[in-house]
């Protein structure tokens, strides 16, 4: 059997901009991964809850905003997993669920500075690849880091869009509309999200 290589694109998805479709979209065309699946975090417990949309209406802006891009999917795993979840926990579940597959990490280098702080990182080290792409980020990336056969660097574009942003100019009634599919600005101001 084929095994497909599934990048995993971990986050809160609140809401989905085009800095995260042209980044997955590069590193699924630029790199050995058949397929990215966006996994939707219930909750990140560092992230303020007020601000944080409901998970079916994160979910459902991923779903609509991927619809046209065939290697591109969206994943809510982590919705029936006990919280507070570890992105060990949601591997090994996935690993279970999909034996034919293998699957990938993808992070930001500012995600990587922190990675040593990870529940079980060694493990993960270990056992799957992590594709890290370029962020603008102060201080060091670990020594560990930096010569590990598991770490991929990709040099994808820098994209400094954020979600945050876009939610605050959407309450300010600022036009938000080049940083959003026109799927998911259509749908947010249908509900009437973020005002």
């Amino acid at each position: 059997m084929n095994q497909k290589k599934i990048g995993l694109y971990f986050g809160s998805f609140n809401p989905i901009h085009v800095g995260h479709l042209i980044l997955a979209n590069y590193l699924v065309e630029h790199n050995d991964l058949d397929e990215i699946w966006f996994v939707v975090t219930p909750q990140n417990p560092f992230k303020d809850k007020r601000t944080l949309l409901g998970n079916s209406y994160r979910l459902e802006m991923v779903q609509l905003c991927l619809k046209k891009y065939e290697k591109l999917c969206a994943c809510d795993i982590e919705f029936y997993l006990p919280q507070p979840n570890y992105t060990i926990d949601t591997l090994i579940h996935l690993e279970e669920k999909y034996p034919q597959h293998v699957f990938s990490l993808i992070m930001g280098e500012d995600n990587l500075k922190s990675f040593h702080k990870w529940k079980n990182y060694e493990v993960i080290l270990n056992r799957y690849s992590i594709y890290v792409y370029p962020r603008i980020v102060e201080g060091n990336i670990p020594e560990q880091f930096k010569e590990n056969p598991h770490i991929i660097y990709v040099k994808a574009p820098i994209i400094e869009i954020s979600a945050t942003a876009i939610r605050e100019d959407i309450a300010k009634n600022r036009n938000v509309q080049p940083l959003l599919s026109s799927e998911v600005w259509n749908y947010i101001d249908k509900w009437g999200f973020y005002k």
